[in-house]
């Protein structure tokens, strides 16, 4: 078969937020933004996606800005084109460009003169259409002010020039916010505040230095958030500009900056427009040049009982269908770690502000919120939490106020270790440093979108007290099984309760199969222990009768903590229900291993799994061979002397491979003597690469089988009678090569894709056919045997920013048939990814 074409489009991203404040960007563009390890990931709110993940920092990313922000959307109706600014924990802060039309990115330019230590936050404003300007914070104690003029053609450059750069001193500053000045001025205003609990308001004109203009005190501990309203100008002519601040005092401050004149000594012009009841705290007076402005405590918020990260105020409404006048809304999202959102407002009559609406109070896993943010049209408000988990809220009231959680994308927010598909591919299951197992589906009878199935985290089966390194999914007949490592000794073994089986019938629209399985589980769900290791079994029986059961099947009440509820879902959960009501039991604990967990693997009938674990000496270094169901250890492999990093079985289940830090592999032959007994021996050892071997593949369709290096090389082997041949190495990778794949396409061609992910992130796709001589052995030394093409370089839009830890072809009798097939692949950079591959 020849590879004519091979298209990829990606069919899922899942993705988890850095847990950090100020990470999380609503544009005008109607896009959110959020740093996923090094990657900028970019979700569209209105179908739950993650788009793309953008290559481009060395460092985790800290925080994003959109340029126009939500706070601009009345300006950026006819916009095509929108900017993006993210910061990196090493200093470096890149400006990206994409065309809303057709969804392309590009990174337009990085920020010279980086900042010294990481960014910690970036603001900006508009000063017209293709006029911006932006701030940047870092723990280096310097804030920098860039003005940015914006291409006005497609493939533009954008013009960058710093205004000034200022030094704050020794404690950090952590909030931005910039503003223009009220009044047609031309003065530009900076509020910084950090961790000497002083908001610090900076003057400037739009093209030159910023001055120290006055302090506002009142807080008590470190300011986490600043943000300036848009200019008001009230009916009877007065010029004001509010800011809001909230800090770690749990309190929020609102301040108004009145224009009080042209002329500082003129006082008997702003007397009669200075004083209302509201502003009941005279504060400094700023000066900007010829004008200054009075500033008071408008308004203190108390509310909320923890640190309050975020304020954010409304984003204006246009009052015309210019996009010139605007209304700004008198309203305030606050967000906080004590796991709530607020939108305060003033009362109608006193003018007094109030909490009018509170959403959030997460189940008790969850530790708070690090910032909230409204959408362009202010109907929906978005947080994201410490399990770097997203919350959205969208008010679906006609004539009140009814604010409802909406479906958001989830993900790991950690590193993914590993990844398997279910026996017939109806999900993938993902294991991470994050301490969770996490299942992602296709919800088929969800409306569907125009581009294919609608992926969504279905379950978090396992929710661990250790990082979780490796797992694979039980392959045989019967109930859906997984075997799971983490850092301990220990392997665990899970089995699907009747909420999960309930729950995937309605997502895959398969009843028939799921029902016959039903009828035999008496587990319903699991319940978490209080040191988060072992998830106890709810029994079907047990959660009928005793509804009302205050203990907890009799342990000491002390140590454990509130029951969950399995639930049975008949559309996508979202994360309530994901971190606690979607646990699966666990059936058993495999004991033998001297240390932590590394890598698994299961044949492909279902009767045997293989274990590893981080290694220093042979003996440690055993591979261990458990029986599936009895869970007796039938076997310990001796070969390697470091740790074994990838074992899988051939598709015949005769021979295990196994490959090491040791750069070698091993190649064991098994035999099932009796019910509960196997033979084992070593075939061959070889020597294979000059580093660490990362991966190994088998040939689906034959015994040969295919390893990767840190040495940037992946070679094809075959397995003879006697012993271990090299076929053919493949042209060096630009990087160290760290997962491998291989897919059969054509049996009787005997093709197939190799799938090979690196350290770098980027994956490649290769065709590889072997050619055999009449008996099936293979040909002749003289004749080349393998053929290898490189079919497809993904786009690394497409791709994973840093190290790939797993590929895996879906296992499905449907791909095998046609001309189309799913890659999963997951890595260091938090990312869980899923392929559509169509090969013409």
């Amino acid at each position: 078969m020849s590879c004519g074409g091979v298209g990829v489009e990606i069919a899922f991203i899942g993705a988890g937020c850095n847990r950090i404040v100020n990470n999380v960007s609503w544009g005008a563009c109607d896009l959110v933004a959020f740093g996923a390890q090094n990657a900028v990931a970019i979700f569209c709110p209105k179908t739950a996606r993650i788009l793309t993940t953008l290559p481009g920092h060395k460092a985790s990313v800290n925080c994003t800005h959109w340029l126009p922000s939500n706070k601009f959307a009345f300006k950026a109706k006819q916009l095509e084109r929108h900017f993006l600014l993210s910061g990196d924990a090493d200093g470096a802060i890149n400006l990206w460009e994409v065309s809303l039309s057709d969804r392309k990115w590009r990174r337009v330019l990085q920020v010279p003169q980086p900042h010294k230590k990481g960014v910690t936050c970036i603001s900006g404003i508009m000063v017209s259409q293709t006029d911006a300007m932006f701030a940047s914070t870092s723990s280096d104690g310097t804030v920098n002010v860039w003005e940015v003029i914006l291409p006005s053609t497609v493939e533009g450059d954008c013009k960058l020039s710093c205004l000034d750069s200022l030094f704050v001193g020794l404690k950090p500053m952590v909030a931005l916010s910039l503003a223009e000045l009220p009044g047609n001025t031309g003065h530009i205003v900076l509020a910084i505040g950090g961790l000497d609990n002083k908001v610090h308001l900076y003057c400037g004109e739009r093209t030159g230095k910023f001055v120290h203009a006055c302090e506002l005190k009142g807080h008590t501990d470190w300011i986490r958030s600043l943000d300036f309203s848009l200019p008001i100008c009230t009916d009877d002519g007065t010029h004001s500009l509010l800011l809001v601040s909230s800090s770690q005092d749990k309190g929020i401050r609102i301040w108004k900056m009145a224009l009080r004149s042209s002329l500082p000594n003129s006082n008997g012009t702003y007397r009669k427009e200075e004083i209302s009841l509201a502003s009941y705290i005279k504060g400094p007076v700023l000066v900007a040049g010829s004008f200054s402005y009075q500033i008071s405590l408008e308004s203190l918020l108390i509310g909320h009982e923890d640190w309050v990260y975020s304020v954010e105020w409304q984003p204006p409404s246009t009052d015309s269908a210019e996009g010139i006048d605007y209304h700004q809304p008198q309203s305030i999202l606050s967000a906080s770690m004590d796991k709530t959102m607020m939108i305060w407002q003033p009362e109608r009559t006193t003018g007094i502000w109030m909490n009018v609406v509170t959403v959030g109070e997460l189940s008790h896993c969850a530790l708070g919120f690090y910032g909230g943010h409204w959408s362009p049209n202010g109907d929906s408000i978005l947080a994201h939490g410490y399990g770097g988990s997203f919350h959205l809220w969208k008010n679906v009231g006609v004539n009140f106020d009814n604010w409802q959680p909406q479906k958001v994308p989830s993900g790991h927010h950690a590193a993914v270790t590993d990844i398997a598909w279910a026996r017939s591919g109806e999900y993938l299951l993902s294991v991470s440093h994050d301490q969770t197992t996490r299942i992602f589906a296709p919800w088929k009878n969800e409306a569907c979108l125009s581009d294919g199935d609608s992926w969504h985290e279905i379950a978090r089966p396992q929710v661990h007290g250790h990082d979780i390194n490796c797992v694979t999914v039980i392959q045989g007949k019967g109930n859906h099984r997984f075997v799971s490592g983490a850092d301990e000794k220990v392997a665990r073994v899970f089995e699907a309760p009747l909420s999960f089986l309930k729950t995937l019938s309605h997502a895959t629209s398969q009843k028939s199969s799921a029902e016959d399985l039903q009828v035999d589980v008496q587990i319903l769900g699991a319940n978490m222990s209080a040191l988060g290791l072992s998830q106890k079994p709810i029994y079907v029986q047990a959660a009928y009768d005793t509804p009302d059961r205050t203990g907890n099947d009799g342990l000491d009440t002390l140590e454990t903590i509130p029951d969950a509820v399995p639930v049975v879902l008949t559309e996508p959960p979202i994360e309530e229900q994901l971190a606690w009501h979607t646990l699966w039991p666990e059936s058993h604990k495999l004991y033998g291993h001297g240390n932590e967990l590394f890598s698994l693997c299961c044949d492909h009938g279902g009767k045997l799994v293989a274990s590893s674990c981080k290694a220093q000496s042979a003996m440690v270094a055993e591979i261990w061979v458990w029986q599936v169901g009895s869970w007796k250890a039938v076997g310990r492999l001796q070969s390697h002397s470091l740790t074994v990093t990838q074992m899988e079985f051939s598709h015949d289940d005769n021979l295990l491979l196994a490959v090491s830090r040791d750069r070698q592999f091993s190649v064991f032959s098994i035999k099932r003597t009796g019910t509960d007994e196997i033979s084992y021996q070593l075939l061959a050892r070889q020597e294979a690469h000059k580093r660490i071997i990362w991966a190994c593949s088998w040939n689906p369709f034959g015994n040969e089988f295919a390893t990767g290096s840190r040495d940037k090389t992946v070679k094809i082997w075959t397995v003879g009678k006697e012993s271990v041949k090299l076929l053919i190495t493949l042209p060096p990778f630009g990087s160290s090569v760290t997962a491998l794949s291989w897919i059969g396409l054509d049996r009787q061609s005997n093709n197939g894709f190799l799938a090979v992910g690196m350290e770098n992130g980027l994956i490649e796709l290769w065709s590889l056919s072997i050619r055999r001589t009449e008996d099936g052995s293979i040909a002749l030394p003289s004749v080349p045997s393998v053929t290898a093409t490189l079919v497809r370089q993904l786009d690394p839009f497409m791709c994973h920013v840093s190290s790939v830890h797993r590929l895996a072809w879906r296992n499905s009798e449907k791909s095998r048939n046609c001309r189309s097939m799913q890659l999963a692949s997951c890595g260091a950079d938090h990312c869980v990814i899923v392929f559509e591959v169509n090969v013409d």
